[in-house]
């Protein structure tokens, strides 16, 4: 059985246990530290996630941890793929429910997916993530989710002459919401992607509707200090560069660093001056058929290497590391499921040219297709 056929079995199968991805959350409050996320915290998650149907729940979800917020907040992300059960859900919102700005947009990319020989699916299939603000959320913000599209089927890689692609994709999300990108903002799209390195790789085109507009472009796997300050001149980013090489340098003195990864704002006049930076200890491959599965210790030596930092909440960060589990088995109406848990990634955030902020982001993963 392959990916695809396993998510549509667990999608029909979780549809017997309930009719909203609250439902499935709220089977598992003992195992999320109320270190990392609160009670009222968790309730309005829940009161998020009662508004998406379970079978977002085959494929990955989970949380944006603020490590370094005393709070017990997050936000909360989840993933659906066109012509599945959970985009029926989101066309008969939007077919029945003019107002509902999220199904409508949700409809409009997975409309560009399934066309006949669909450019955009030959570059990112069809699967969309959501990230949805809660605990980040400020006053007056909109509850329309961050949108996400990754390049899993044709990846984009530095040096490799698919500047064209970078601009669809990001045309393809924007006009979603009903952007237009504009001329400024191809530009610097193209720049984005021709400043990259050979060996490295586009790994997702992000938009927030609710927040000011910018295209968020993730670009992973600099091997070096040195690739990732020309990448940043090369790009006009405006912060000061040696805020940026103190932050690698420090963690470098207390952990290996195998690559490095940033997170970028592209708007109408140039380079936005936030950046996000990922210092990835593992190496992580889209198609290794164990990208989800973390080893019990892998993520230790940075985690050790994080608590350093004055701004992170050492509890938040031994909470963080008991996230990590075996693959565990779980009983329910409609038969046994395994879980997965772990680490994605953890994000340090550099403004005003110092680091800000650090996130730690964590998945589940439900798959019902094994042996009863």
């Amino acid at each position: 059985m392959n990916i695809d056929e396993a998510v549509i079995l667990t999608q029909e199968r979780l549809a017997e246990e309930g009719g909203a991805m609250g439902d499935l959350l709220g089977h598992f409050r003992d195992r999320i530290s109320p270190v990392l996320i609160g009670v009222s915290e968790w309730e309005r998650i829940l009161e998020c996630a009662g508004k998406l149907p379970i079978t977002m729940g085959a494929l990955p979800f989970g949380f944006e941890l603020p490590l370094h917020s005393p709070r017990p907040e997050a936000d909360f992300g989840a993933s659906l793929a066109s012509g599945t059960q959970s985009a029926e859900f989101f066309r008969e919102r939007a077919r029945t429910d003019k107002t509902d700005e999220t199904a409508a947009a949700i409809m409009r990319i997975c409309r560009q997916m399934e066309t006949e020989n669909s450019p955009l699916r030959e570059i990112v299939g069809q699967k969309l993530m959501l990230e949805y603000d809660i605990g980040s959320a400020r006053e007056g913000q909109g509850s329309f989710p961050g949108m996400f599209l990754r390049p899993g089927e044709r990846p984009i890689i530095g040096a490799g002459g698919q500047e064209d692609d970078v601009v669809m994709v990001c045309d393809a999300l924007a006009s979603c919401i009903g952007w237009e990108i504009n001329a400024a903002e191809r530009k610097c799209l193209r720049q984005a992607y021709l400043a990259q390195p050979v060996d490295t790789r586009m790994d997702s085109f992000g938009i927030f509707p609710s927040r000011s507009r910018a295209i968020r472009l993730a670009v992973m796997g600099f091997k070096s200090q040195q690739e990732v300050c020309r990448y940043l001149e090369d790009t006009g980013w405006p912060g000061q560069i040696t805020a940026v090489n103190s932050v690698i340098e420090r963690f470098r003195e207390r952990v290996n660093i195998a690559r490095i990864g940033l997170n970028i704002d592209v708007r109408e006049d140039g380079i936005g001056p936030t950046l996000g930076l990922t210092l990835i200890v593992k190496q992580r491959y889209t198609r290794d058929s164990r990208y989800w599965l973390d080893g019990s210790t892998d993520w230790v030596p940075f985690l050790e290497a994080l608590d350093h930092e004055e701004i992170v909440i050492s509890d938040k960060i031994k909470a963080l590391a008991g996230w990590v589990s075996k693959p565990t088995q779980l009983f329910a109406k409609s038969g046994r499921y395994i879980m997965l848990r772990g680490i994605h990634h953890v994000k340090l955030v550099i403004s005003d040219d110092q680091l800000q902020k650090a996130k730690g982001y964590v998945f589940m993963v439900l798959s019902g297709a094994v042996y009863q």
